[in-house]
């Protein structure tokens, strides 16, 4: 892809990043790399939710921390209240030329009241209430190719993953050692458990998995090698042993040592797909790229059913599966799909130009 060339004085000056959730840190940190070599101004507005604001921190990233999250419908009407306010002052403040955001309820409510343009980067169809509310207020809507939901004239889709921003391989190698400092036990298999809180505004309605379950899946791979669990909220004292230990920063570095992961969270299910190691997205409730994941790369299988036979059945496919394959799936998706942190860097400096020459990018992209 060849890159857009503008002269400096039609380039973004200054970007306004909204950070809402931990991966939100991991998908802009390398653009914010790009852009500060630019010479650009950026400015961090954060949230206080799980450890994003402690991931900010451990990679030096200056921001101003405007709320914490809401609990539940009520909770998060008030937060978005109380957060668009603090933002209308931080644009009245810092002026900036472009804002952007995963999500984007935010920066696309406050950009069109103040006339700033708003990028609103996403991959989650089931968020029906917050896309309602920001897709028509944002200036452009950007979603990888395999979106399945609704979107508004004023978008574009890339070929590719929100993963793919920090874990292509121009940015990112797993490191053993780190890994081992994390938890992985080299000369046995590894794997790794993802149980999430539900506190998101896309999943307020939604339910995860019952302990039985959790349980179950501990003790059959308990029977085939290492086991850590990463959980939102506290695991009972019996799980207590598998729980995470390592650094939230660095676990991405486990993971690309893993031998398989499952849990509930599908961008953790998509890091250890585009990172070559299967993985198992089990919740009601699926995503456009983990299907594609599936359904192409054979990477990720999900599940809708959170059944004992269903997963154990998943669970014991992976394990026979030669390790090699995964490394050639990997490959394929790789070919297929573009450096996403380059492409957020050159689509925000150079908006709102850079669209017309993507559409065209993008346009015989098939898969």
């Amino acid at each position: 892809m060849d890159p857009i060339k503008y002269n400096k004085k039609d380039q973004a000056k200054k970007i306004l990043v909204d950070i809402g959730h931990p991966a939100h840190v991991h998908f802009f940190r390398n653009p914010i790399k790009n852009w500060l070599k630019s010479g650009c101004e950026v400015f961090v507005t954060s949230r206080r939710k799980e450890i994003a604001t402690d991931l900010l921190d451990s990679l030096e990233i200056p921001h101003k921390v405007l709320t914490s999250i809401g609990g539940g419908i009520i909770g998060l009407g008030k937060e978005l209240i109380s957060r668009n306010l603090k933002l209308l002052k931080v644009i009245n403040q810092e002026k900036p030329d472009v804002m952007v955001g995963i999500g984007g309820i935010f920066i696309a409510q406050t950009g069109f009241l103040r006339r700033v343009p708003s990028i609103v980067f996403y991959d989650t169809e089931n968020a029906h209430l917050s896309n309602l509310i920001t897709y028509p207020f944002a200036s452009l809507v950007v979603t990888p190719r395999c979106y399945q939901s609704w979107l508004p004239p004023w978008q574009l889709k890339y070929p590719g993953y929100h993963e793919l921003s920090y874990l292509h391989p121009n940015h990112f190698q797993p490191d053993l050692d780190i890994a081992i400092q994390c938890g992985l036990m080299p000369d046995r298999k590894n794997f790794l458990i993802r149980t999430v809180s539900w506190q998101a505004s896309h999943d307020v309605i939604e339910k995860g998995w019952n302990l039985d379950l959790l349980k179950g899946i501990v003790n059959l791979l308990a029977d085939h090698g290492n086991v850590m669990i990463s959980a939102e909220g506290a695991l009972p004292d019996e799980l207590q042993k598998y729980s995470y230990q390592g650094a939230p920063e660095k676990i991405h570095h486990l993971m690309g040592h893993l031998t398989m992961f499952i849990g509930e969270s599908a961008t953790m299910a998509s890091e250890c797909a585009v990172l070559g190691v299967p993985a198992i997205y089990a919740a009601y409730t699926g995503r456009g790229y983990t299907d594609e994941q599936e359904e192409v790369y054979q990477l990720v299988k999900n599940v809708r059913e959170l059944d004992w036979p269903t997963i154990s059945s998943a669970i014991t496919e992976i394990l026979a599966t030669p390790p090699e394959t995964w490394i050639s799936r990997r490959e394929t998706l790789l070919t297929d799909t573009i450096n996403v942190a380059d492409f957020v860097t050159d689509l925000t400096i150079k908006y709102p130009e850079s669209v017309k020459h993507y559409r065209k990018s993008f346009s015989n992209d098939k898969v």
